[in-house]
Order: C-alpha cells, then sequence, then structure tokens
C-alpha cells in the first residue's frame, strides 16, 4: 500500500511526460510536399532576369519552352550569356546576318548534339530572344536571320505576358 505522499508523486510524475511527436506521421506529411513542389515546378519556364531589358507587352498564351536564349540590349548581345558582340558594331556592320551570333548558336547546337542526338533536326532546334522594347526592328529583324543562318528552326520572342488581373508573367510569343 502506497502512502498518500508516495501516489501523489507518482500522479504528478505522470503528468509531467508529454507525448512524444509522432515522427512517422511527420515524415509523411514531409514528403507529400516534396512531390507537391517537384510536380509543380516542372510548369513554370524561367528565362534569365536581365535588368537593362525591358520586354515587351503581349496576350500570347504559349508558355517559353528550354531553349537557347539571345538576350539583346542597347549595348550588346549576349548568348547563353556569352557576350558575343556590341550593338553599335553590329549596326554599324553590312549584309543582313551577324557572324558573331551565328558562330556562337552553331557553338551552342555542337553543345546541344553532344547531350542528345535527337535535337539533330532543324526544326526542333529552338532559340528564344529576349530583346528590349525600344530596339529597332532592323536589328532584331538580322538577330533573327542570324538564328535562321545558323539551322535554328523555331524562333521565338520572350514577352510580358498580360493577364486579365495585371499580373505579369514570362510567356513566349512565336
Amino acid at each position: 500500500m502506497m502512502s498518500r505522499r508516495a501516489k501523489r508523486m507518482e500522479k504528478r510524475l505522470n503528468k509531467a511526460k508529454s507525448p512524444g511527436l509522432n515522427l512517422i506521421s511527420l515524415m509523411d506529411i514531409f514528403t507529400i510536399l516534396v512531390f507537391f513542389l517537384l510536380v509543380n515546378s516542372s510548369d513554370v519556364e524561367v528565362l534569365p532576369n536581365a535588368k537593362d531589358i525591358q520586354l515587351p507587352e503581349s496576350v500570347a498564351e504559349a508558355k517559353a519552352r528550354e531553349s537557347v536564349v539571345i538576350m539583346v540590349n542597347a549595348d550588346y548581345i549576349l548568348v547563353q550569356g556569352r557576350r558575343v558582340a556590341d550593338t553599335a558594331d553590329v549596326m554599324a556592320q553590312p549584309g543582313v546576318v551577324i557572324p558573331e551570333v551565328e558562330n556562337e548558336l552553331r557553338r551552342q547546337t555542337e553543345k546541344l548534339l553532344v547531350k542528345d542526338d535527337e535535337s539533330a533536326e532543324i526544326e526542333s532546334r529552338e532559340v528564344t530572344i529576349m530583346g528590349d522594347k525600344g530596339l529597332p526592328y532592323q536589328l532584331l529583324k538580322r538577330v533573327m536571320a542570324s538564328c535562321t543562318a545558323a539551322d535554328y528552326g523555331r524562333v521565338s520572342l520572350a514577352i510580358v505576358q498580360k493577364g486579365p488581373a495585371d499580373a505579369a508573367t514570362l510567356g513566349a510569343a512565336q
């Protein structure tokens, strides 16, 4: 038989014990969260962010696909982040095709062909041009001509998509 003091101490000791975390349920929740994020993250194509390029606005609904990216602004032309030419020099050059852009695109094609043999077809090669909305059309036309000269069958222009709620998202117009 226990004394009242012993009973009281045992009761107090039992109250002090808190139930532990159920780790199995917690792991299940985190696993579901990871799968949800993986599935939903593949839906959006992220184009490089260039603070000095203002993209034109459009209501096109086609989503951007993964491709070679050419960034053109008032100062220079970048292919996949690599500076290939100055805009002023390009505008002073005669001809339609820009040789520096064409050569860099051919180099990008060789890199892609090593990775993936399916991209050998011209129709499947794709390039996205991110051009500042203040650029002259003649410059963009020369960049597009350089893309087709380098055997790229799909040329897309990056735009800022105007939605009904004025939410700006990136898209591509072909």
